[in-house]
């Protein structure tokens, strides 16, 4: 029952992590700045987008230690 509970709140985990790393702002030109000169836009964080990093690195570290408990058999 408990490994249950906590299998789905990985999977919510995993999804909400997915979507926090595409909501974050490219930091380079990628492939684009090869062709085309110029500097970047982004030079430094904003307050959303440090929040959004505190946010990211929260689930990962969940999604990581449910990983660990759910890989482990301790439930």
């Amino acid at each position: 029952m408990v490994a249950t509970v906590l299998s789905w709140i990985w999977i919510a985990t995993a999804i909400l992590l997915i979507i926090s790393v595409l909501l974050h702002s490219p930091k380079g030109d990628g492939m684009g700045g090869l062709a085309a000169s110029g500097s970047s836009m982004f030079s430094s964080a904003s307050s959303a987008e440090a929040t959004l990093n505190r946010i990211s690195w929260t689930l990962l570290t969940l999604f990581l230690g449910l990983a660990v408990i759910l890989s482990a058999g301790w439930l």
